[in-house]
């Protein structure tokens, strides 16, 4: 049978490890946050590329069947 002092160290030390192990989860969720913003950021840079190429290439097709 565990004394007063001891069940108070026990529920100490599992109340610590909650909290460690949330600040833990915060820290990785926060990591991820920036990484996704960041990879989603190139793929928006990349995208808007690829659509002034492809307005540039449709008009250049279309003034080329509209000289002709």
């Amino acid at each position: 049978m565990s004394t007063p002092v001891q069940s108070d160290w026990s529920n100490r030390e599992l109340t610590e490890i909650v909290q460690l192990n949330i600040l833990q989860i915060t820290s990785f969720l926060n990591r991820f946050d920036a990484s996704a913003r960041n990879s989603l950021a190139r793929i928006n840079e990349k995208l808007n590329q690829l659509e002034r190429t492809l307005e540039f290439a449709e008009t250049a097709i279309g003034n080329g069947r509209g000289g002709k």
